[in-house]
């Protein structure tokens, strides 16, 4: 089992940057897929990144690709979300995930966090 605790959310303008952390509990973090999601008002939970067991594989949503980096260190059980040019519709709550399985492009994670809001103003 593991434990998920994000960080780093804020409110920032548009245009901005802020970089998430997760910091995940257990000796076995390497043992996981780590992954990125958010949820807007009124919207349902969707997929942002996804990175494999060591880093060397990563995945994006369309909608992020190119300004997002999502990546690991397993020496610090961290995953991070490094977002750029942040946009008014990359407000909501982002929740990191883990699963033992490679999980892209879906929802049904194993483990979540409780979440860390994200809001950019204009």
């Amino acid at each position: 089992q593991v434990q998920l605790v994000e960080s780093g959310g804020g409110l920032v303008q548009a245009g901005g940057s802020l970089r998430l952390s997760c910091a995940a509990s257990g000796r076995t973090f390497s043992s996981y897929y780590m992954g990125w999601f958010r949820q807007a008002p009124g919207k349902e939970r969707e997929f942002v990144a996804a990175i494999d067991y060591r880093g060397s594989r990563t995945y994006y949503a369309d909608s992020v690709k190119g300004r997002f980096t999502i990546s690991r260190d397993n020496a610090k059980n961290t995953v991070y979300l490094q977002m750029n040019s942040l946009k008014l519709e990359d407000t909501a709550v982002y929740y990191c995930a883990a699963d033992p399985r490679p999980r892209v492009g879906v929802v049904d994670w194993d483990y979540w966090g409780q979440g860390t809001q994200v809001t950019v103003s204009s």
